[in-house]
């Protein structure tokens, strides 16, 4: 009778070599550096649309402001109303000003991230 619980050393050698190839410390090394990067990229990639988004609704609440205001500020000549108008553009400068330092600080956490 034959011994059939024996498997050809050329099995066994292939599958040690693609056990090597896929799990071996380098490649785990490198691909868990990927997706660490990939999970950073994707974090700044939100980062940067949430402040898009505030930029949006802010621009948004001062344009409507702006408009309120210089409606009442024809109609009655108040100058309370031109200084709402002035808020007003101070608030979009202000909003433009942070959404560019949050999208130079994502690139910069993203730049200085090894990326595998």
């Amino acid at each position: 009778m034959s011994d059939n619980t024996k498997v050809n050393a050329q099995i066994i050698d292939a599958i040690n070599q693609v056990q090597m190839a896929t799990m071996g410390p380098q490649v785990v090394l490198t691909s868990g550096a990927g997706k660490a990067y990939q999970s950073v990229a994707q974090s700044t990639a939100i980062a940067v649309q949430d402040a898009t988004d505030a930029l949006r609704n802010i621009s948004t609440i001062a344009t409507t402001a702006a408009g309120v205001a210089m409606a009442q500020y024809l109609a009655t000549g108040d100058q309370r109303f031109a200084t709402i108008i002035g808020t007003a553009q101070s608030m979009v400068s202000k909003a433009t000003e942070d959404y560019g330092a949050i999208g130079a600080a994502a690139a910069t956490v993203l730049k200085g991230f090894p990326s595998g």
